[in-house]
């Protein structure tokens, strides 16, 4: 049987099995708070799809965008903000935070990203481990950030499962949950799984590695024709693998190196899947034509570089060089502090294609932290532009969005207000709360 048939079979009898993906056991559980509707007006737009909009208006009604424009007619009886001389934009998306699994306080039982028990662990969930209150997750919203994709750490081939998070207040992860959103899953290669591994069980060496990674996928495969066949006990390991090669997951890879990256990709024709995205990548500019070819995202720092001997040939011009190829370019955190400047970091980015012959406009530079994260993980139809339809995911800022002097004002989800610096204590962490040092020392 050919593999292409193998796999929608399998697809379609793992879709109806009790351990299926979308298992309801682990739904979100999210509703947007109660919102009022209103018109936000006077302001800067940047709407991420289509040109800036100067003095615009944007009316919010049920928690959506219902009109975005110049001239606009609001009820009498609907609420406004006058925004004049604001600027607005979507929320910022980070595409890669480890927020609430490596999280503060920043003790060893706090840092549970990593299950490094083997290379393989494909079967944990990080959603598992996410803390809701983490006060990180509040620094984020006063960044701007609205929703995160949580990511395990890169000590394993595979750490498992991803979860997208809308950065609300919550009680609980399932409260934070992105409803009807894609699983993705976590791959590393390189210096992470070779340093991380378990000395005398685990491969590590870069060609261990990758018979790892075949490994797992030949046995994903003997999962799904054993699926074909009849009944099999439910292995977590397998069905997250099986996720992959249906394509129900996006595929998110720590990689850093060109040749390595090249090498993932001959692994994802040998198994038929598509990477979603490269993460870090800091040689990705080495090979912008094939990603471009490949239809593989890269979600990257603007500068960072040096830190270990994988990431020593990264470049300052590697955002801008991957726009110019055509590469769906990210600007992601990897860090609780970054998440809190992610425009700044874009910024950096932009300022560096001065220094050639070719610029990065204003909407390239917004769209890698807020459309381009939100298609690479499937979610644009609801959120990451300011269309109407799409989700009231937006940013109220002081000044204009690119400047090092800019800040929050005010941050909707959903239409709600869940950042407002007119009344910062309304806000706090619940974690906080009673630790007025910690509070007090955050400007």
């Amino acid at each position: 049987m050919q593999i292409a048939t193998l796999l929608t079979a399998a697809s379609l009898l793992l879709s109806s099995s009790t351990w299926a993906t979308s298992n309801h056991v682990y739904d979100s559980t999210y509703h947007p708070l109660p919102e009022q509707d209103m018109a936000i007006v006077g302001a800067n737009i940047m709407p991420a799809e289509g040109p800036e909009i100067s003095n615009g208006m944007i009316i919010i009604r049920d928690g959506k965008i219902s009109e975005i424009g110049k001239t606009l007619t609001i009820p009498s009886t609907m609420k406004v903000i006058n925004a004049a001389g604001k600027w607005i934009t979507p929320g910022i998306i980070d595409i890669h935070s480890h927020l609430g699994a490596f999280s503060s306080p920043g003790i060893p039982s706090m840092r549970n990203g990593n299950e490094k028990t083997q290379k393989n662990t494909a079967e944990v969930w990080v959603e598992h481990s996410v803390w809701p209150q983490d006060p990180g997750f509040q620094r984020a919203r006063e960044g701007g950030v609205t929703i995160l994709n949580i990511l395990p750490g890169s000590a394993n081939l595979f750490g498992g499962r991803s979860v997208i998070l809308k950065n609300i207040q919550s009680a609980t992860m399932q409260g934070m949950k992105m409803p009807n959103t894609p699983y993705g899953v976590k791959m590393a290669c390189g210096e992470n799984p070779i340093t991380y591994a378990a000395r005398g069980k685990d491969p590590f060496t870069r060609m261990g590695n990758m018979a790892g990674f075949r490994t797992a996928f030949i046995e994903g495969q003997e999962y799904l024709k054993k699926q074909l066949g009849g009944s099999v006990k439910q292995n977590l390991e397998l069905d997250t693998i099986a996720g992959i090669l249906n394509g129900d997951f996006k595929v998110h890879i720590h990689c850093y190196r060109a040749d390595e990256m090249a090498q993932m990709i001959d692994l994802s024709k040998e198994f038929g899947f598509q990477i979603s995205a490269f993460h870090h990548a800091t040689q990705a500019y080495k090979i912008a034509d094939l990603l471009a070819q490949e239809n593989i995202a890269v979600a990257t720092w603007p500068d960072r570089w040096g830190f270990k001997m994988e990431a020593y040939d990264g470049v300052p011009m590697n955002a801008a060089a991957l726009e110019w190829a055509g590469v769906e370019t990210i600007i992601h955190s990897d860090s609780s502090v970054l998440v809190q400047r992610l425009n700044v970091e874009a910024a950096k980015a932009m300022a560096q294609a001065k220094r050639a012959s070719k610029s990065i406009s204003r909407a390239e530079a917004l769209r890698w932290i807020t459309l381009n994260p939100a298609k690479t993980l499937g979610i644009d139809e609801q959120t990451g532009s300011l269309v109407s339809g799409k989700a009231a995911d937006l940013v109220i800022w002081n000044n204009d969005p690119f400047s090092i002097y800019a800040k929050t004002e005010k941050v909707f989800i959903d239409g709600v207000l869940v950042v407002d610096r007119d009344q910062p204590t309304k806000f706090s962490s619940d974690f906080l709360i009673g630790q007025p040092i910690s509070e007090s020392s955050h400007e």
